[in-house]
């Protein structure tokens, strides 16, 4: 897959990690930032991701902020972003497997390294359902995105 990821200066210390880690899961990774532990604003680099999520030109997006809860409601306002803020693994997939969720949040100040890694892997494991009830929300949410 390919995975683009961001992250404030906040996130900035875990991104290595995170970067590091998919790339050994074997995925194609695009890092748009930050790259240093200067102050950044995180809708900035929600911008980055979401727009190489809702362009093609990354399968999902990985965002790393302080709480992840200002990368999500950034990446919330760009059409066609389904963001979720992920700090336990049973959200991590079900919010692909019944969202198709396509840019997980973390909070780097919420989870530790261990917990993000395994966040990541649940993450980028899950598939959306073909189950009826959860491609039938998931297409009213497409219909609210047009009404944007």
């Amino acid at each position: 897959m390919r995975i683009v990821i961001g992250s404030d200066h906040a996130g900035f210390p875990l991104k290595a990690a995170v970067v590091d880690h998919v790339k050994k899961l074997g995925h194609e990774v695009t890092d748009v930032g930050s790259h240093d532990e200067k102050p950044v604003d995180f809708p900035d680099i929600a911008q980055l991701v979401t727009g190489a999520v809702a362009e093609g030109r990354a399968d999902r997006g990985l965002l790393v902020c302080g709480t992840g809860v200002g990368a999500s409601i950034a990446a919330n306002k760009v059409k066609g972003i389904r963001a979720a803020v992920c700090h336990d693994v049973h959200s991590a997939h079900q919010s692909v497997e019944h969202d198709d969720v396509n840019v997980m949040c973390i909070g780097a100040q919420i989870v530790g390294p261990w917990l993000a890694l395994d966040l990541i892997d649940s993450y980028l494991a899950a598939t959306f359902s073909t189950e009826e009830d959860f491609r039938r929300r998931v297409e009213k949410l497409h219909r609210m995105d047009e009404q944007r």
